[in-house]
């Protein structure tokens, strides 16, 4: 039998967000676009700035939870740009995800927010970005988003 992988920090990002355009209840739930306006990305390995360029394609399903599908655009602390694709999912008890609705401060441990992190750029000094496994865990804020970045050994 195998080990369980191992985790390695490789980044948080501080993700600024826009208000939500509102699509309106579709066949699999609620659609709404929520645009990335910048943000920071702060790691050892991995460090930089979050572009104007980019949203969450969200649908909120019937029981509450949020299908995030995320795509945006860093530029590293030294100049190389790589796009990111991060899917997963938010839920968690209804009055938690009304206040997080409402744009009050919640306990990340009180609701669910995992992400599938995918890494492209072209810039050879970021060239394992393209070969590599991450989780996400965040938390949702007022105006933005946290993202943990964790990679699988």
């Amino acid at each position: 039998m195998q080990e369980a992988p191992g985790l390695r920090h490789l980044a948080h990002l501080d993700v600024e967000l826009a208000a939500p355009i509102e699509l309106g209840d579709g066949p699999r739930g609620r659609r709404r676009i929520i645009p990335i306006i910048g943000g920071t990305v702060t790691g050892e390995r991995l460090s930089g700035e979050i572009l104007n360029l980019g949203a969450d394609w969200q649908t909120v399903l019937s029981d509450g939870t949020a299908e995030l599908d995320t795509r945006y655009a860093m530029r590293s602390h030294d100049g190389a740009s790589i796009d990111i694709r991060n899917f997963g999912y938010r839920h968690g008890p209804k009055d938690v995800l009304d206040a997080l609705g409402r744009g009050e401060a919640v306990d990340p441990s009180l609701y669910y927010m995992r992400t599938q992190p995918r890494f492209e750029t072209g810039d050879a000094r970021y060239a394992w970005l393209n070969r590599i496994v991450c989780i996400g865990t965040g938390a949702r804020l007022a105006n933005g988003v946290r993202v943990s970045f964790f990679e699988v050994l």
